[in-house]
């Protein structure tokens, strides 16, 4: 294993959080309490110059396991930065109008989401969202004497267009990618089948149009739970009569057992009497009991 690289010149590492991004980042400090938890800091980040809120007390950089050398923190932000920031909302605003009237004029397909500036306004981020990828070269002769800054222009999918426009869930709730999702997992189809969904393409998805992430929080627990278990439509034999598994119900840990003459509700307990089953809540219950 390579040895880990640190900056010497940095003995603490502040973590940071930018407002449009749940992710955290790290950054590079000299003095451990030259900043508390809720100040907000001036860094230089790949995109440029910003300001990021601090989310925790600055810590050794002996304990981060990082391969990259950390950049610096400017300075704590001043009221002035404060005034900047505010300022740049709405110098945003008024580039993403310039942007969409000059899109509209040359007829591009591409959905403009936001806008933002740098701290010093050196340069602005324009989002987007298209099916195809846009030749934006005019658009960007005619953004530059309009801006005059440097323009960058960024393509992303339906689920970062969800993550920054934010909503409701079907449970009621704020969209899980906007409210604390730093990073998206892989949800595939599959997730919903061990969850023994109906299979409707439309009920499963967010708002995105993709699979509802949601689908992964009880993924690893039905497959843990179904492990043991028989498949659906698996024959199986219960008071020497053959039956086959029409359902199962894995919260209820309930199976539903039928043949021609009968359908039976059976607990799993009772049901698969000769499967190895986990353990679940009420059984660990009644075994304490016992004891």
């Amino acid at each position: 294993m390579s040895e880990i690289q640190q900056d010497s010149h940095y003995p603490y590492y502040l973590p940071i959080h930018f407002v449009k991004t749940k992710k955290v980042y790290y950054f590079g400090v000299q003095d451990e309490k030259q900043f508390a938890v809720g100040d907000f800091a001036v860094v230089e980040t790949i995109r440029g110059v910003e300001m990021g809120e601090v989310i925790s007390l600055a810590k050794s950089t002996e304990d981060l396991k990082m391969n990259i050398p950390l950049k610096p923190v400017i300075r704590k932000a001043t009221q002035q930065d404060r005034n900047i920031y505010e300022d740049n909302k709405e110098y945003a605003r008024k580039a993403l109008d310039i942007c969409a009237d000059f899109v509209a004029k040359l007829k591009l397909d591409m959905n403009l989401i936001s806008a933002e500036y740098t701290l010093d306004r050196s340069k602005v981020i324009i989002i987007y969202v298209a099916d195809e990828r846009v030749d934006f070269r005019e658009l960007l002769k005619e953004l530059a004497p309009a801006l005059r800054c440097r323009i960058e222009l960024r393509q992303i999918g339906q689920r970062d267009k969800a993550k920054i426009v934010g909503g409701l869930g079907c449970c009621g709730m704020e969209t899980c990618c906007s409210r604390f999702m730093s990073d998206f997992d892989v949800i595939s189809i599959n997730m919903a089948k061990n969850q023994m969904l109906a299979l409707n393409i439309q009920k499963l998805s967010g708002q995105c149009g993709k699979l509802m992430c949601c689908l992964k929080y009880e993924d690893g627990m039905y497959r843990d739970v179904k492990a043991n278990l028989p498949k659906l439509n698996s024959p199986i034999t219960y008071n020497n009569k053959t039956y086959r598994v029409t359902s199962m119900n894995i919260l209820t840990r309930e199976a539903k057992l039928e043949n021609r003459e009968e359908s039976l509700f059976l607990p799993f307990s009772e049901a698969f009497k000769d499967y190895k089953l986990p353990r679940g809540k009420e059984d660990a219950e009644t075994e304490e009991l016992s004891a």
